[in-house]
């Protein structure tokens, strides 16, 4: 049993986001950098130009059928926190102080990291920096840098933080079509290439098309400042997935009609690749530049959300009650900003490398999205009398659908771990002893607060 706490005097975060701005976070953090990259590898795993675009329809349906769950439990219960919040009503305080104390030390931290890190890989041919210099010291100063400046924008007020993510996301979705206009608009391909043996499992496809739509789920951790949250984040967590759905396939048919099949299978750089010859010389700037802006609207949009994660953890929690500071003057969680731009700037420095970066991460981040979905049963059980503006679609077929793909690529993350790199594995493992060991000391208190 808790022993509540009274809530300490704080000023509250207010309902500031539109459906227009809360559409924008979930799509701006989705379209990174993994649409560019990860295009190739995914028609590695296709049998066709045919597979290649019933893959990513596939992801997107998978990523909609958690989104559903969210919605239903954001909707029931709009505060900061999402996941923090649902887990704790689940399965107890200690699985909600795991989940923030995760995505304090592990998973937010390292989000913001694997874009910084992408924003260096297309940043550094634009400073005149070879491409060797970015597991250097200098590719990662460019990479903290980029945390720095977007965690002291949405420090100084929720209105910086959201007009940035919106100016982002416009110009990055202005770039795309772009790019899908022009590769539409060249001749397809000259010569079709000679096939290669280059193949991977479409199991393995599927892992990195549901890496690229990642993401849409940060709707849940700004609930709390949502305007009309009834209505509004079912729509702004549909209205984003579909949109960057429709998006994707769009750029991927772009890319097969100027590439062909065989041409994306063996492309490194896609975009590039489709767009350059038209564009002759400046057409590789004018695509590292699009996609540094993609990699920052990702960085803004996971700095704006994880902090207010951190926010209801420290509200929550007495032993973290240095981050639930919400800054009157501001209207911004200063302190939870503060913190996690550090550990991410930190992460950067240690690690060097997107892919380590990324592995370290993996694992965690399923673990919860599962423990997120199945808490929409539970919480059914639990507590059947609380309002639901919105219950799942089709319940519970969605929801199973992905549960079963996440414990699937809980499996693939882990076994990847331990083949190539088996170091992550104990780091993780101590972090998680040691949040357990906290909320153990803490003596498990948990301030009150309404159903």
């Amino acid at each position: 049993m808790t022993r509540p706490v009274p809530p300490h005097p704080t000023a509250r975060p207010a309902k500031a986001l539109s459906l227009f701005d809360s559409t924008n976070i979930i799509v701006g953090i989705i379209i990174g950098v993994g649409i560019y990259r990860m295009a190739p590898e995914v028609a590695q795993g296709a049998h066709s130009g045919t597979g290649v675009l019933l893959l990513w329809t596939l992801g997107g349906l998978i990523s909609l059928c958690g989104a559903l769950g969210y919605a239903e439990l954001a909707s029931a219960w709009p505060r900061h926190g999402g996941d923090l919040v649902y887990l704790s009503k689940a399965y107890g305080d200690r699985a909600g102080f795991l989940f923030g104390w995760a995505q304090l030390t592990i998973i937010r931290p390292g989000d913001i990291a694997v874009m910084a890190f992408a924003f260096v890989t297309y940043g550094l041919p634009l400073l005149g920096l070879p491409p060797e210099a970015e597991s250097g010291w200098s590719g990662r100063l460019l990479a903290a840098a980029a945390v720095a400046v977007l965690t002291a924008i949405n420090m100084l007020g929720v209105r910086e933080g959201k007009f940035t993510q919106n100016l982002l996301t416009t110009l990055k979705l202005l770039g795309l079509a772009a790019i899908i206009l022009i590769a539409f608009l060249g001749p397809g391909p000259a010569t079709t290439p000679s096939a290669t043996g280059t193949a991977i499992p479409w199991s393995l496809a599927l892992v990195f098309v549901l890496f690229t739509y990642g993401g849409w789920n940060e709707m849940a951790y700004v609930a709390a400042e949502v305007k009309n949250p009834d209505r509004n984040i079912l729509r702004a967590l549909v209205i984003g997935t579909l949109a960057v759905t429709i998006l994707y396939l769009a750029v991927n048919a772009a890319f097969l009609h100027r590439l062909g099949f065989e041409g994306l299978k063996q492309s490194t750089t896609p975009a590039v690749d489709s767009v350059e010859p038209l564009l002759h010389q400046g057409g590789g700037r004018v695509i590292a530049a699009l996609v540094c802006l993609s990699a920052l609207g990702a960085i803004n949009g996971l700095v704006f959300t994880g902090a207010r994660i951190s926010f209801a953890m420290g509200e929550t929690f007495p032993v973290m009650n240095a981050l639930g500071r919400w800054n009157p003057a501001t209207g911004t969680p200063v302190r939870a900003l503060l913190v996690q731009g550090l550990l991410a700037i930190a992460l950067i420095l240690l690690l060097g490398s997107l892919i380590d970066t990324l592995v370290y991460t993996a694992a965690v981040v399923y673990t919860f999205y599962f423990a997120t979905s199945a808490a929409v049963f539970v919480l059914r059980k639990k507590h059947p009398h609380t309002p639901r503006p919105y219950r799942v679609t089709a319940f519970p077929v969605p929801t199973l659908v992905f549960m079963a793909v996440c414990a699937y690529l809980i499996h693939s993350c882990v076994s990847y771990s331990l083949d190539f790199r088996p170091a992550s594995i104990p780091v993780i493992i101590t972090i998680i002893a040691a949040g357990l060991i906290i909320h153990q000391a803490s003596g498990k208190t948990k301030r009150t607060r309404p159903d």
